[in-house]
C-alpha cells in the first residue's frame, strides 16, 4: 500500500474548546513540504467549507512523497458571461468592480479574497496562488456593458479582490486592454495593487488622469524586503512599490499608498516609515486597513504565523482579538475595515496624526463622468440614408 492521501469525512460541527485562538473547529490539515510550496504564501492547502470531505497529505513510510511536484502556476479560463460586479457595501466607496482574474500569485498569506476559491471546488490554501483563471474577453464584456442602454457611469474600482498587475498579467496584457477600453469610453476607475508592473500602462494612466479619469493605490505592508518576502513571496519589492508611486506622482496620476494589512505585533511598527516613505515618493493620500481573517483565512493564517513566527502566534491573536470584539473576525460595517477596543483606536490615531504631519488627504482628487461616452454597438444596423 502506497497511499499519498487520506479521505476523511468532515464531523458535523460539535462544541470544542477552541484551539490556539480559534473561535470554530476547522477541517484536518497538514503543512505542505517546504520544497513543495518553494515561493508560495500559504503553508497548507486546505480543503475548501463547501467539500464533503477533507482531504490530507500523509507520509505512509513508502515515499511516496517525494514523488508529489511542486506547486506550478496553471491558468484557466473564466467564462463569465458579464466582468462588472455589484455591491451594496455601505463602508466602500464604490458600487461596482472589475476583477480580471481568479486566484492571485502574488500569495499574500493574509488575502481576504482566498476563501472565494472554495466556491470553484479548489483550496483557499495553495491553490489560490496557483490555480488562476482569468477573464480573456473581459475588455469585449466591458465595452458591452459599457453600451447597454440605460447604464449609469460611476467609478469602476479595479483590484479589490485580487491583484490586476500579478505576474501573469506580463503574458495576457489583459488590464492593459481594459484600460484601453475605459478610456475610449472615457469612463472613470479606482485601481488597487502591490506590483510595478503598473508603470507599464503610464501612457494610457497619465492621459486619463489629465481628464480625472484615474486613481491609483498602491499597497505597501512593510518597507523590510525579508518580511516582504515571507508575507507576500511573489509580490514586488517595497522599493519597487514606492518607486512604482513616485513614477504614478511624477507622470501626473493622482496617487495614494495603502499601509494594509496592518497586522498587530507583526508590521503594526512601521505605519509611520510608511507613511514617510510614501509622502517623499510625492503621493497625496494614504489610508490604513486592519487585517481581515474571514472565513478559511483565519486557519491559513495562524499556520504562517506557527511556521515563521512561532513565538508571537499567541501574542498576535490577543491583540487581534481585542480589536476584533474577542473573536477572530467581526465582519460589522463600519468596523471590519479598522476594528474596535483601545488598540484598534491607538493605530487609527497614529496612523491620523503621522497624515497631519506630512500633509496628506488634504485633498483627493475627484474623478469625473462627464466624458462618457457609450461604445458604439458592434451589432448596429446601418442607418438608412
Amino acid at each position: 500500500m502506497s497511499a499519498t492521501s487520506a479521505l476523511r469525512r468532515l464531523p458535523a460541527p460539535a462544541p470544542t474548546e477552541p484551539r490556539l485562538g480559534a473561535d470554530a473547529a476547522s477541517p484536518p490539515t497538514a503543512p505542505i513540504a517546504p520544497d513543495r510550496r518553494r515561493g508560495r504564501g500559504a503553508v497548507s492547502n486546505q480543503t475548501g467549507r463547501f467539500e464533503p470531505v477533507a482531504r490530507v497529505a500523509f507520509d505512509d513510510g513508502w515515499q511516496s512523497l517525494d514523488e508529489l511536484p511542486p506547486f506550478a502556476t496553471t491558468v484557466a479560463t473564466d467564462t463569465a458571461r458579464k466582468v462588472i460586479t455589484r455591491n451594496e457595501s455601505p463602508d466602500i466607496s464604490f458600487d461596482r468592480s472589475i476583477n480580471p482574474y481568479r486566484g492571485c500569485e502574488h500569495g499574500c498569506v493574509y488575502c481576504f479574497a482566498r476563501p472565494t476559491h472554495a466556491y470553484l471546488g479548489l483550496s483557499p490554501g495553495l491553490d489560490f496562488e496557483s490555480k488562476l483563471f482569468m477573464k480573456p474577453d473581459a475588455p469585449e464584456l466591458l465595452e458591452r456593458e459599457l453600451s447597454m442602454r440605460g447604464y449609469v457611469p460611476k467609478t469602476i474600482a479595479i483590484g479589490t479582490n485580487t491583484d490586476p498587475y500579478q505576474p501573469i498579467e506580463r503574458k495576457t496584457g489583459l488590464m492593459r486592454r481594459i484600460l484601453e477600453v475605459l478610456e475610449k469610453a472615457g469612463h472613470p476607475v479606482g485601481i488597487v495593487t502591490k506590483s510595478d508592473l503598473i508603470r507599464r500602462d503610464l501612457d494610457i494612466l497619465s492621459r486619463m488622469a489629465e481628464r480625472r479619469l484615474v486613481r491609483v493605490a498602491v499597497s505597501v505592508t512593510t518597507l523590510d524586503p525579508a518580511l516582504a518576502r515571507t508575507m507576500e513571496p511573489r509580490a514586488p519589492t517595497p522599493s519597487r512599490r514606492l518607486a512604482a508611486l513616485r513614477a504614478l506622482a511624477e507622470a501626473g496620476v493622482p496617487a495614494t499608498v495603502m499601509v494594509a494589512p496592518v497586522v498587530p505585533a507583526i508590521n503594526d511598527a512601521e505605519i509611520e516609515r510608511i507613511l514617510d516613505a510614501a509622502a517623499a515618493a510625492g503621493v497625496e493620500g494614504a489610508g490604513y486597513v486592519l487585517l481581515r481573517l474571514p472565513l478559511e483565512v483565519r486557519d491559513l493564517f495562524r499556520e504562517w504565523l506557527v511556521t515563521h513566527f512561532p513565538d508571537r502566534e499567541r501574542h498576535v491573536f490577543t491583540l487581534i482579538r481585542q480589536m476584533r470584539g474577542g473573536k477572530d473576525y467581526d465582519a460589522k460595517f463600519g468596523q471590519r475595515m479598522t476594528g474596535s477596543g483601545p488598540y484598534a483606536w491607538m493605530l487609527g490615531r497614529r496612523f491620523e496624526k503621522a497624515c497631519d504631519r506630512l500633509g496628506l488627504n488634504l485633498r483627493r482628487t475627484a474623478l469625473t463622468v462627464e466624458h462618457f461616452t457609450p461604445p458604439a454597438k458592434a451589432s448596429k444596423q446601418l442607418e438608412m440614408f
